[in-house]
């Protein structure tokens, strides 16, 4: 014996990883924290530009697509129909987008000392909550002002929004994050991807106005599902569709098993190449 210790992260993720990522909870919420106050150190308005950057896009989006397009907005204000889908699509966008450069930003930390990489990632997707929380006292206000009340079906509906938005995020952020130790250029594609994904999303047009012909490409993308079915249960202009609900979820829950798969395959490697 040589007295030397070597740790190693845990293979088994389902199995041994829940319990260490429990064990190491403490170390996790104060990631969110910290990410909270980086943010916002230094702002003028602090943690108000989580209202800010929906509040602009919608009334961008609301004068060049809602009044000059004319674009339909199944019975719905636009100002207000364009604001849901926003209010979703910026968390999930912000939020892999702070999971992808999560790894590198914390290169310090990662080369000094152990814990598990992967609480890394999940607060990046967490602080992103604090955002959406925020972000909704603006929906609030609007259906207020356009006099709807929001169906008692968001009750049921809004855990299973959230944890489908968060496991896409996460997943794919998990995935990006991962390949951005080894490949800087991870950090260029991402804004490209992201916009490219936006107008994918039905977050400024109704999924009416694709058909049928092209409605598979929005059943393989989980942020669809998500803000299609926000809309249904919160102003009840139609019925939830279930199918896009449950492809949402599938996909969501591989893109999440597929992400964490290849983190857990490469973290070891994070220290010495990051």
């Amino acid at each position: 014996m040589n007295g030397e210790i070597v740790i190693r992260p845990q293979r088994n993720m389902f199995r041994v990883g829940l319990r260490e990522l429990w064990d190491y909870r403490e170390l996790a919420l104060f990631f969110v924290w910290r990410d909270i106050k980086i943010r916002y150190k230094q702002t003028a308005i602090g943690i108000l530009w989580a209202l800010f950057q929906p509040v602009a896009a919608m009334l961008i989006f609301t004068v060049f697509f809602g009044k000059l397009a004319r674009m339909s907005s199944d019975n719905i204000p636009y100002p207000v129909f364009v604001y849901t889908g926003l209010l979703l699509w910026n968390y999930f966008s912000s939020s892999l987008l702070h999971s992808s450069e999560s790894m590198v930003a914390n290169a310090n930390i990662i080369q000094k000392t152990y814990f598990p990489r992967l609480i890394i990632p999940l607060a990046s997707s967490l602080t992103g909550l604090i955002d959406l929380a925020i972000a909704s006292l603006v929906l609030a206000a609007l259906m207020f002002f356009y006099h709807f009340s929001p169906g008692v079906k968001i009750i049921f509906y809004l855990p299973a929004l959230i944890l489908i938005s968060f496991l896409s995020s996460t997943g794919l952020g998990c995935f990006f994050t991962s390949v951005n130790v080894k490949y800087r250029d991870v950090r260029y594609v991402m804004p490209f991807f992201i916009q490219t994904l936006m107008f994918l999303t039905p977050v400024i047009y109704p999924i009416s106005i694709a058909g049928d012909k092209y409605r598979w490409l929005f059943l393989i993308n989980p942020m669809s599902g998500v803000i299609e079915t926000t809309r249904a249960v919160i102003f009840n202009t139609r019925a939830p569709d279930p199918r896009m609900l449950y492809s949402s979820f599938a996909v969501s829950a591989v893109l999440f098993v597929t992400g964490i798969a290849y983190f857990r395959k490469t973290e070891k490697y994070f220290a010495d190449i990051i």
